[in-house]
């Protein structure tokens, strides 16, 4: 029991220094894919952070979009600008490449092409517009959804995709070390929070999350053959930034439904 504890404490460690650049004392886990239940939590951090920010400047300093510009800009720092790289690499390789080789040997180009920049730009245009009109919402607390959701998608895909470059990489030892259990214990991580943070609400964004992840796997294996590092993170982005904005979309009139229940 104390060998497994002590494992999973390692496991949080390896998730913490891997999705953020927050320094975390301790050991990383002998295996990274240990790491992937605790990506759920991970995500509740950085969204938690975000939904402060965001909170503080529109509640105390009447500058919803100062607040929503810092909001974006701590989860880019937070996260080392790892996710967009990724998403501007997903981008570049897709719509340069004509093969599954030819996409993989642009992703791993380290420049980023004109698609990619393009693709970086309309995102974080689009997380801008959503987050700030999510100030017109309640609670706030539920900007911590999609951030939640699309750590949840990266354990879904790595459990469900093979590692798709053959000269390896970073996220290698996660992907090929991925297994069900490790998807079954952050689905349930994931489940909780969203639970402790929109009841209800929550679960049903958590269905629309898996079945959207799912659609990113079918087009992840036609146009790729399987997941990269580069790919986990465009679908990170992908979820929050579709998350975000269906929250901005629909969060009016969730926070009237509230006010009017008895």
């Amino acid at each position: 029991m104390s060998s497994l504890r002590t494992q999973a404490g390692r496991g949080f460690v390896t998730a913490m220094r891997t999705l953020t650049v927050l320094p975390w004392p301790g050991r990383d886990a002998d295996e990274p894919a240990s790491a992937l239940p605790w990506f759920p939590l991970i995500g509740a951090i950085i969204g938690g952070f975000v939904a402060m920010i965001f909170t503080v400047f529109y509640e105390m300093l009447m500058w919803p979009s100062g607040g929503t510009a810092l909001a974006l800009a701590v989860s880019a720092v937070l996260t080392g600008g790892l996710h967009l790289d990724g998403l501007a690499d997903t981008v570049d390789g897709w719509r340069g490449g004509h093969t599954r080789e030819q996409r993989l040997a642009i992703m791993k180009d380290s420049r980023i092409g004109a698609m990619g920049a393009m693709a970086l730009v309309l995102v974080l245009l689009l997380q801008f517009v959503a987050l700030s009109r999510l100030g017109l919402s309640r609670p706030v607390s539920w900007i911590a959804l999609p951030y939640i959701l699309a750590r949840l998608a990266q354990v879904q895909l790595a459990v469900s995709l093979p590692y798709a470059r053959a000269g390896g990489g970073t996220a290698e030892r996660f992907v090929t070390g991925a297994r069900s259990g490790h998807f079954l214990a952050a689905l349930l991580l994931a489940a909780a929070l969203c639970y402790a943070i929109a009841e209800g609400w929550g679960l049903g964004f958590l269905l629309l999350s898996l079945v959207l992840t799912s659609g990113l796997r079918r087009w992840m294996r036609l146009a790729f053959g399987g997941i990269t590092g580069d790919l986990l993170g465009g679908a990170c982005v992908v979820l929050e930034t579709v998350g975000l904005f269906l929250l901005a979309l629909i969060g009016p009139y969730v926070t009237l439904l509230l006010y009017f229940q008895p």
